[in-house]
């Protein structure tokens, strides 16, 4: 392992999940440990479960470099990485690989030294383009620069009225969510341990019986659960999964299918009172099976198809539609299994603000959150971060996407020096085709996070290069190996990598590639082989 990352790879908790693309689009984004969408609310499964060249510089000595091939996925964009001495030299290779690699499309690029200060290589450095999920970059910067590597969310459980000696509240209880992103099964591995634990603490308090209703309060966030500039051929699959400030396992719901005697047993994971389930599923023989979900009109899950009486259980996801009545029906549900029942109803209300808080669910520290978003490319907690990090500053509480933005560009002009005006996004993860900024931008807010207090989690957040999750395949067998950290970002028209990498004589390289366009292959081979070409740079 690099000396440059070992001591930073020790701080992120990371755990290597199976990456599902919907047909729809390519995008650099987790569908971690959910089974992939199929443009729609439908799914198929079967039985056994479903598994998860330089130049010479004038007055100089003659650029020394070695060009090393490599195979490449596409033929007319190889992989090969040079040797450059001196910083002409690099300009000069990284500017080769840019024009003679890549077919069509916009490529810009910005390599700036974080050891000198100076800029090592520049092209459309000023230009807007697309980041794609490189965008999660900046959701960190702000997220871990407004609350600190250590901070953890909590989403509470409070009553607005007396608790008789009995047990019994006078009164209602509410769910109030406040973005926290961690409540899932990648965090805590049962999806249904957030509010079974918050269950456990509320009949600890001494309730037994709510006389008023269960009560869910959102409102730390705007109502929009989709973000403009999302397309809607995205919209069924996991890694656009629904906005909400109350979120439970990532806003996405397993249907889970067993046989069990004569009939399939269909439940949901997680457990939720908020969403019926109808099943038409028929057992047949053997193993094998095949089973179809779909989300009805009324907010329900409809089951079709069959499976073998000797199968596995059959498992989907599937995008939940009103992510904060999935989460306080998931808690109805726990109440329910420690004896707390309710006379009211379930329903929508801000939480009084002389409400007494009776439980609380903590997440893990924002630099596991981060770590987990950056090393597996997730959406859904890229956006809530977004959000999150800007709510302190708006006066009536409630963040948003809009806000989200404002706030970023406050942060970018006080603290990073930036033009506030070279960013224009929509969203927090980059998902949206309306989201853009310039590379000189992204290597401005690196070279900030470098230096920043929270440096440690920010570089340890990011996959390194063929060893780590999004960039585990890539630069394997160049000086970029175990050197190179950076976050990815891919759709159909965009492929993006930025972070940082090692010299090869110890010189900190901070860098932006961006490209909007089709030739994708031959851009993402032609990023991977500046990157190997900077961790083989030597200053002369």
């Amino acid at each position: 392992m690099s000396h440059t990352v070992s001591w930073l790879r020790a701080l992120a908790v990371a755990t290597p999940v199976v990456i599902a693309l919907s047909t729809a689009t390519f995008v650099d984004a987790s569908a971690a440990a959910f089974a992939p969408a199929t443009g729609g609310f439908a799914a198929l499964a079967q039985s056994p479960a479903v598994r998860k060249g330089g130049k010479r510089a004038r007055g100089k000595k003659p650029v020394r470099r070695k060009t090393v091939a490599r195979n490449a996925r596409v033929a007319t964009a190889s992989t090969a990485w040079t040797s450059p001495r001196g910083a002409p030299a690099l300009a000069a290779d990284l500017g080769e690989m840019i024009s003679h690699r890549v077919r069509s499309g916009t490529f810009g690029a910005m390599v700036v030294s974080l050891t000198r200060g100076d800029t090592l290589f520049a092209k459309n450095g000023g230009e807007m383009m697309q980041p794609a999920s490189t965008m999660k970059l900046f959701s960190t910067a702000v997220a871990l620069d407004r609350f600190g590597p250590e901070f953890s969310f909590s989403t509470e459980v409070l009553r607005d009225g007396a608790l008789t000696p009995d047990g019994k509240l006078q009164g209602n209880l509410y769910l109030r969510g406040e973005g926290d992103p961690s409540m899932s099964a990648r965090f805590f591995k049962d999806p249904n341990l957030p509010m079974a634990t918050l269950a456990r603490s509320i009949a600890a308090a001494g309730v037994k019986n709510v006389s008023g209703d269960l009560v869910y309060d959102a409102s730390a966030f705007d109502d929009r659960k989709i973000p403009e500039g999302w397309k809607t051929s995205y919209l069924g699959a996991s890694y656009a999964a629904r906005v909400s400030a109350l979120s439970l396992n990532e806003n996405l719901v397993w249907v889970v299918v067993s046989p069990a005697g004569k009939t399939a047993q269909v439940t949901l994971e997680p457990v939720t009172t908020t969403i019926p389930v109808r099943s038409n599923v028929r057992i047949v023989g053997g193993r094998r099976g095949r089973i179809s979900a779909r989300r009805a009109a009324d907010g329900g899950i409809d089951v079709a198809g069959t499976i073998g009486s000797l199968s596995g259980p059959l498992r989907y996801s599937l995008v939940v539609e009103d992510p904060a009545l999935f989460a306080v029906g998931a808690l109805r549900a726990a109440l329910q299994n420690v004896g707390v029942s309710f006379d009211g109803t379930i329903r929508s209300a801000r939480t009084p603000a002389t409400a007494v808080k009776v439980a609380s669910f903590s997440s893990p520290p924002l630099s596991q959150i981060v770590s987990e978003m950056n090393r597996e490319s997730i959406n859904i907690v890229a956006e809530l971060l977004f959000r999150d990090a800007a709510r302190a500053s708006t006066p009536d509480g409630t963040s948003s996407a809009d806000r989200g933005l404002a706030h970023l560009r406050d942060f970018l002009s006080r603290k990073v020096g930036a033009d506030p005006q070279a960013i224009r996004v929509y969203d927090g993860s980059g998902l949206s085709t309306l989201d853009f900024l310039t590379p000189r931008t992204m290597v401005q807010l690196l070279s900030y996070a470098h230096k920043g207090p929270w440096s440690s989690a920010f570089h340890g957040s990011l996959p390194v290069a063929g060893e780590s999750e999004l960039l585990r395949r890539r630069m394997r067998g160049t000086p970029a190996e175990g050197n190179l950290h950076a976050k990815t970002g891919t759709t159909n028209t965009v492929i993006g990598l930025g972070g940082y990498v090692t010299a090869k004589d110890g010189e900190i390289v901070a860098f932006s590639f961006l490209y909007n366009g089709n030739d994708r292959w031959n851009a993402k081979a032609t990023m991977d082989a500046m990157g190997a070409t900077l961790a083989n740079f030597v200053r002369e």
